[in-house]
């Protein structure tokens, strides 16, 4: 598989040149693109000897008497001819140009070209890191599908203590070659994957939901899919976009989402239900906007269907994982629901910390299951995601 590494300015950028070879070790094609800034710090001979090929630096050709582009458009070329795009290490001005469609080098414009999977690896001093700024240009970049390898905590070369330090290369490396070559181990499996929130009326312009973003079980279609599973990801209301060849059936209540469930289960091998659903409606919604009055305002509520339940007693040879979403008693309230839902699986996790949980991009779960508990500990939901689907085999295959 062919890959960029892209290197960016700093004193990180040393680190790359062992990532090249790891990334060799494992198969890949390297193929290094160097912004001005990182041949401040190493020279492009290094990569040259280590990768055996011409190594990208600038747009223009200097060699040229008329400064025309180099090759003429080889940037495209390098977009068009590579799978995976790496930067390592990726600075907080790099993050910015990538965020916001700012192209005036070599590494900026295949960026824009390159159609294939992006990893992010940033470097940078922890103000900077931390920055409102930076962690917007985070998000969008992560909006966009890339993966961030986020950067680790420790003494940086600036002499700060804290996280902005790149990722250990072996590390990047693993992750680098797990997600990008998925091991196609769910063909034949069809994955039914709850996510989201519902929301259920109050009145035509007020509801009650709550606050699940539905990353995590839109990390998990993501990668069902890659690893080659027909996915079927039925979805409350977020901000999120469908991953590609998923089938995306959207709901807003649970009455919605219990009647779709049901009506692709029979066609379903494995159903993940990480969809925070309601567990109450209101009796009777108003048909018009309820006006202020400056009197209390009493609700009945009845109760949902309870989705997970239905599925439980209806899953004959299907493997069926729940979520349990605690702020308290994680792994016995997680045990509770694995006996009383007939679940094989519950992934449980606290949602009252700032750091993980809802609407967050990282998440600290347990697995539970009839065998035991196993604690999987704060990762990103995409990371989590790819070992959840890991236990689920390995728990299917313990079942046969």
């Amino acid at each position: 598989m062919n890959l960029i590494l892209g290197v960016g300015g700093g004193i990180a950028a040393y680190k790359a040149a062992e990532l090249a070879r790891l990334l060799q070790d494992r198969g890949f094609a390297v193929n290094v693109v160097m912004t001005a800034s990182a041949r401040e710090f190493v020279q492009p001979l290094t990569f040259a000897a280590l990768t055996g090929r011409k190594v990208m630096t600038d747009l223009f050709d200097q060699s040229s008497p008329e400064g025309t582009l180099s090759s003429s458009v080889e940037h495209i070329g390098v977009a068009q001819e590579n799978e995976v795009l790496l930067v390592a290490p990726a600075t907080a001005g790099l993050i910015a140009k990538f965020a916001h469609g700012l192209a005036d080098d070599f590494l900026s414009t295949t960026y824009l070209a390159f159609t294939g999977q992006v990893f992010i690896a940033p470097a940078m001093n922890t103000n900077m890191w931390n920055h409102p700024a930076t962690r917007a240009n985070l998000q969008i970049l992560r909006d966009r599908g890339h993966v961030i390898l986020d950067p680790e905590a420790g003494r940086l070369a600036c002499g700060t203590i804290g996280p902005g330090r790149l990722a250990e290369p072996r590390y990047i490396t693993d992750q680098v070659a797990l997600l990008a070559r998925p091991a196609q181990d769910f063909v034949g499996d069809t994955v039914l994957i709850t996510a989201g929130p519902t929301r259920e009326a109050i009145d035509p312009v007020r509801y009650i939901s709550n606050r699940s973003s539905g990353k995590m079980g839109y990390a998990l279609a993501e990668a069902a899919q890659r690893r080659g599973a027909r996915v079927v990801l039925v979805s409350g209301p977020v901000q999120l976009t469908a991953p590609a060849g998923v089938a995306l059936v959207k709901v807003t209540t649970a009455q919605e989402m219990h009647s779709a469930v049901l009506q692709h289960l029979a066609e379903s091998t494995i159903i993940i239900k990480s969809a925070a659903v309601a567990d109450y409606r209101v009796a009777s919604a108003a048909a018009q906007k309820l006006k202020k009055t400056g009197e209390p305002v009493t609700l009945t509520l009845e109760p949902n269907a309870d989705i997970l339940a239905d599925v439980g007693r209806r899953k004959e040879h299907r493997f069926v994982v729940g979520f349990a979403a605690e702020t308290e008693n994680l792994l016995e309230y997680g045990r509770q629901k694995l006996a009383s839902k007939r679940a094989d699986m519950i992934v449980a996790n606290l949602v009252n910390s700032s750091v993980t949980g809802f609407d967050t991009d990282l998440n600290d779960v347990t697995l539970i299951t009839g065998t035991g508990d196993i604690a999987l500990g704060q990762a990103s939901k995409r990371e989590l995601a790819g070992r959840i689907l890991d236990y689920i085999l390995r728990q299917r295959a313990g079942k046969s």
